[in-house]
């Protein structure tokens, strides 16, 4: 159930007024340092987040959420599953009939998507490139929508860790994406070989850039 104004701080409210699209939440997440748990592993709520004024991926996708449900979009998380076992969580959302991504990583390629995509499966999809690094690679998305699944559960406003969330997208049915040995072994060797030229993650080579919304600007 969407939260009413009453439920929110004034300086929360003031923000969420202010971050009426995707593309402002996007930007808004990206201005943020990304949460590398330096002090131990967190999984804070979209209340959270605005106090420690960083986020990982799981915690962006669940700000995002609080954010844009004001603003009429679901809820709803996707989980993309990799082969290493760190997946990586974005907030997905439908504009015009089309799907589209908020996310935060310390990975260039692993942000947000624009509403350009067919599916949620296109959307997962869109990563598997930028997702090959030296361990990973993309074997499955999963599609929840939070309200749903976590019924009474307080996945926007808690000050505690919600490891509720995180267990429940471990869980959930994740439907596979197979990509081609050849094609994997290709990326992963085009990721090595600039790796060691370049000593940074690359992504201005990926293909389908133009359907990505801005990468945080320490990546530029």
């Amino acid at each position: 159930m969407i939260p009413p104004r009453e439920r929110f701080t004034a300086r929360e409210w003031q923000l969420i007024q202010t971050l009426d699209t995707p593309r402002k939440v996007q930007l808004w997440l990206n201005s943020f340092p990304y949460n590398a748990e330096a002090r131990g592993g967190t999984l804070r709520t979209f209340r959270g987040v605005l106090r420690a004024g960083k986020a990982h991926c799981l915690e962006a996708a669940l700000a995002a959420a609080v954010i844009l449900e004001q603003h009429g979009y679901p809820p709803i998380v996707m989980s993309i599953e990799s082969k290493d076992w760190l997946d990586h969580v974005v907030f997905l959302y439908k504009e015009r009939g089309k799907w589209g991504a908020i996310g935060r990583s310390r990975d260039p390629g692993l942000h947000g998507r624009k509403a350009a995509f067919r599916s949620p499966r296109d959307v997962a999809c869109s990563y598997i490139e930028a997702y090959v690094d030296y361990t990973g690679r993309v074997r499955g998305y999963g599609v929840a929508n939070l309200d749903d699944a976590l019924p009474g559960y307080d996945w926007r406003f808690s000050l505690k860790s919600v490891w509720k969330v995180e267990r429940l997208l471990i869980k959930w049915p994740h439907r596979k994406i197979a990509t081609s040995n050849d094609s994997y072994r290709a990326m992963k060797a085009r990721y090595v070989a600039f790796r060691e030229r370049h000593g940074e993650k690359p992504w201005r080579y990926y293909e389908g850039r133009e359907k990505w919304l801005p990468v945080p600007p320490e990546f530029l």
